[in-house]
């Protein structure tokens, strides 16, 4: 596990790869790897999420909880699938919703969403690693306490970043969250089990925008290409 971290993120989290925990995860994952089990994403995207947005440049965070298992879809961004894999479900229910918000929303054909994390939405999965075809199989090794300290750093260091909670488990993490310095938008998960109990219809999108352009920050441009 490299921890290439860009610059300004290195800058904060440096001291939590010095920790017990840390060195634990990190022979966790060696050992994965040394009795022959595949690891989503691979070595050089599991920290992808800070590289394409740095620490300065976060306006907006959604929250994932696990990467995806299958075969070259993880990329290190929550939600995201490498271009070439098929859209996966919540993804779908994802731009569905962005159609129903801007109604000149062009369905993506693919579900790459590196352009968004470029704007400076931070796609953080709250699991930096899963063992293919294991769902959840990399959870309570360490990654949770490394991921509720960067939600905490950006609660602390910043101000006006709108979070995006999806679910339970992401609305769960707005304890680690200053809601008076930032603003946190709640609504169900874009799985095909929960979209329609108040995914479908949040909003989010566009809200997150209005937040954004009232406190003259950049908006999003959510289109996929």
């Amino acid at each position: 596990m490299s921890i290439a971290l860009e610059p300004s993120w290195l800058e904060i989290l440096k001291p939590e790869f010095e920790k017990d925990y840390m060195l634990k995860l990190k022979a966790f994952l060696q050992e994965e790897k040394q009795t022959g089990h595949v690891v989503y994403p691979k070595s050089k995207d599991i920290f992808n999420a800070f590289a394409q947005t740095p620490f300065d440049d976060v306006k907006v965070v959604i929250i994932g909880q696990d990467p995806y298992h299958g075969a070259n879809q993880a990329h290190g961004l929550s939600f995201s699938v490498q271009k070439g894999i098929a859209v996966p479900p919540s993804l779908q229910n994802i731009f569905k919703e962005l159609q129903q918000e801007y109604p000149e929303y062009v369905i993506p054909k693919n579900g790459d969403l590196t352009h968004w994390a470029q704007q400076g939405v931070l796609m953080l999965n709250a699991t930096l690693t899963v063992r293919a075809n294991q769902a959840g199989s990399h959870q309570k090794h360490g990654w949770e306490i490394f991921t509720d300290k960067v939600i905490t750093e950006i609660s602390n260091r910043k101000e006006n970043v709108v979070f995006l909670l999806w679910g339970k488990f992401a609305q769960a993490k707005s304890a680690l969250i200053d809601p008076a310095k930032h603003h946190l938008l709640e609504a169900a998960h874009p799985s095909p089990f929960a979209a329609h109990n108040g995914f479908f219809g949040c909003d989010h999108f566009l809200e997150a925008n209005v937040i954004l352009e009232e406190n003259s920050i950049e908006p999003i441009d959510w289109q996929i290409n």
